[in-house]
């Protein structure tokens, strides 16, 4: 099977299988291409039969008799119906298995934050590592990207993974693949995104365990000119040591207690991977998706027992601000092990931004009333 593989992998100029997904996505591509050439050359082969054998005269010496022209039998005629329709059944039946395969990443993957932006690739590691044009993994382990763009929609695209995900500004879209062996493989831009879009490319970089685990040690500058000026002043280790030092920036732990207290928003301990109750019933998980929505549009999914009045981020956090305020949220899980008490914190002054009011005060032309805290606080963040 190993030969009959690298056999059509070749002769369909497919690039090498370098994901522990891409010999189950090429063998479904082709067991399409094969079905579907077999059945044109059979149309093919049936309609050279019928040119030769029934000419123009015998159709008209056939039609001089009066005879009725024979047809296929019933059975023929349903199992050719049957048989097309089992195929597209089964066909959808597999390639749903292997969407839902890829979109439900396994249990303990390592996390990565991409950012495209035009026109160039950039990853952030929990452990502070951060990278531009080349995204250093483990061979053999999986991995977990969570997408954002800074600016247009692209699209993260490795053919030798058989992976491509679409990243799009103002919210974390993720992916996962398991890279089978050390090497290199590029990294390409599917959505066309501008003037460059062609020349959008990076690498993936795979790395034997003792390997990666030397480049995180080795390797922990802000390869990033546009990095945030605070968060690099800082000189904290870690992303969620990161996310601190920008949630305190942001306003955000005016609003949000990471011990568990209660406060104008609901508290950030412990919160992350739980289901939130929702103000118009049911619940929606606490994952990275939710996080970033709750920052970009906080009036999408309104949490049971708080005001509508927290603001937008959205044009005023940096992908990188983001993904370290996530990963603070994610190190306040109960077994984290990344979770600590919180550190002092610089004085550096706090980002606000003006008072959002609630559905019930937009209708009435009235402002909420307001809250006591702190002066230069920014009030009332319903949701992280």
């Amino acid at each position: 099977m190993h030969g009959g593989d690298s056999f059509m992998r070749k002769l369909l100029f497919l690039p090498p299988q370098a994901s522990s997904v891409a010999s189950d996505i090429d063998r479904l591509h082709y067991a399409v291409i094969l079905i579907t050439m077999l059945g044109a050359l059979t149309i093919t082969a049936i309609s050279i039969v019928f040119c030769l054998r029934y000419r123009a005269r015998r159709a008209r010496a056939a039609a001089e008799s009066r005879e009725p022209a024979p047809r296929p039998a019933f059975w023929a005629e349903l199992l050719m119906i049957g048989g097309l329709f089992a195929l597209f059944v089964g066909f959808w039946a597999i390639g749903f298995w292997q969407y839902v395969r890829l979109a439900e990443p396994p249990a303990a993957t390592y996390d990565i934050y991409v950012t495209g932006k035009q026109w160039m690739w950039k990853f952030a590691y929990p452990t502070g590592n951060h990278s531009a044009g080349a995204l250093y993994v483990p061979a053999g382990r999986p991995i977990r990207l969570l997408l954002t763009s800074r600016d247009v929609i692209h699209s993260f695209y490795v053919p030798d993974f058989r992976v491509k995900h679409d990243a799009i500004p103002g919210r974390y879209t993720e992916v996962w693949f398991t890279a089978l062996d050390p090497g290199t493989h590029t990294i390409f831009c599917a959505e066309f995104c501008g003037t460059d879009h062609s020349r959008m490319r990076a690498s993936v970089v795979v790395l034997s365990d003792p390997d990666f685990a030397v480049w995180l040690q080795t390797d922990r500058s802000v390869a990033d000119p546009e990095a945030d000026a605070l968060l690099v002043q800082a000189a904290e280790p870690t992303l969620p040591a990161r996310g601190q030092v920008a949630a305190a920036k942001y306003g955000c732990l005016r609003c949000h207690s990471v011990d568990g207290s209660p406060h104008i928003g609901p508290t950030w301990k412990g919160m992350y991977g739980t289901h939130v109750p929702l103000r118009d019933g049911g619940s929606v998980l606490a994952d990275v998706a939710y996080l970033t929505e709750s920052m970009m549009d906080p009036l999408a999914k309104i949490r049971v027992g708080y005001a509508s009045v927290m603001p937008s981020y959205q044009g005023y956090l940096q992908p990188g601000d983001v993904s370290a305020i996530v990963e603070f949220v994610k190190s306040l899980a109960p077994g984290s092990e990344s979770a600590r008490a919180p550190m002092s914190l610089p004085n550096t002054g706090v980002f606000t931004l003006p008072l959002a009011a609630a559905p019930s005060d937009r209708q009435s032309g009235t402002a909420p009333a307001p809250v006591a805290q702190p002066a230069g606080s920014m009030q009332a963040k319903e949701k992280p």
